[in-house]
Parts: C-alpha cells; structure tokens; sequence
C-alpha cells in the first residue's frame, strides 16, 4: 500500500524544513505544498514556530558559564573542572 501525499509530507516536514531533502524529494514535496491547502498550513506554522523559537531563544541572555560549556560541547572538548 502506497503512502499518501499528506502524510507523506507529514512525514517529510521537518527535514523539508530543515533542508534535509535531497532535490527530488525537496520539488515533491514544494509540489504537494502548492497545491494542498492543509500541508501549506502545516508548514507556515511550522516555520513561523521555528523563527519565533529562534527569536525568543536568542534574546534570552546567555550566562557565561553556559556560553563556555555551549563552546567546550561544540568542539567536544569539556571545561576546565568538569568531570
């Protein structure tokens, strides 16, 4: 049994969003967006939900305690002190 288009996108939503898809599957799935008026809407919340995470998040004053540890688990490398 085949998989149907929405829950296809559904599916895909988050990697579409994210530009996880590869060419192919990124035209299916801007294709379906057009011409279907629930997964559009999906998507408009989604990414309006990302950016209003982004912009709340980043307006949250970071410590600098954080911000060293935020760096030291990006170059996987722990602070001097941690266990």
């Amino acid at each position: 049994m085949s998989e149907s288009p929405c829950a296809k996108c559904e599916r895909l939503l988050q990697l579409y969003l994210d530009g996880g898809l590869n060419e192919i599957e990124a035209r299916e799935a801007e294709n379906h967006l057009d011409d279907c008026g629930y997964c559009h809407r999906q998507y408009r919340f989604e990414r309006a939900f990302r950016e209003h995470l982004r912009k709340t998040l980043s307006e949250e004053p970071m410590s600098p305690e954080l911000r060293i540890k935020l760096a030291a688990l990006r170059s996987d490398v722990r602070p001097a002190g941690d266990p």
